[in-house]
């Protein structure tokens, strides 16, 4: 998501805010793109993974509409992925992201050098 009254031609890296708590993003803030300029900050990113893929949870509606993807659930449905679940932003309910984008953000992130992002229990045995 960009900043109201973003300049297109000239996007700022704080003009860059996370969908889900409309952080800016900052050199301390890492930020996983999806779609159409979508994005999730690395502290979205760490609630959403402890709430969707370790503990196995949802917390979007049964119908969600993924942001980082854009995928509906009959999209899901013909993946194979019925019913997969998603995390619904708290602050900001038209922000949603499935498992699958969680578990490609979480991944990406994890492997960045530029922070020390870990996925939330990696370092559990």
């Amino acid at each position: 998501m960009r900043r109201p009254g973003t300049d297109e031609n000239n996007v700022q890296m704080t003009d860059v805010l996370c969908d889900f708590c409309h952080r800016a993003w900052t050199e301390e803030t890492p930020m996983i793109e999806g779609h159409h300029g979508s994005c999730i900050c690395g502290k979205c990113l760490t609630v959403a993974y402890t709430e969707v893929v370790r503990s196995r949870a949802s917390a979007a509606p049964e119908d969600y509409h993924c942001t980082m993807c854009l995928e509906r659930e009959k999209d899901r449905a013909a993946q194979n992925r019925p019913n997969e679940p998603g995390w619904q932003s708290p602050m900001y309910e038209e922000a949603a992201i499935c498992r699958r984008c969680i578990k490609l953000g979480a991944g990406a992130l994890h492997k960045d050098d530029a922070h020390d992002w870990t996925r939330p229990g990696a370092d559990e045995g």
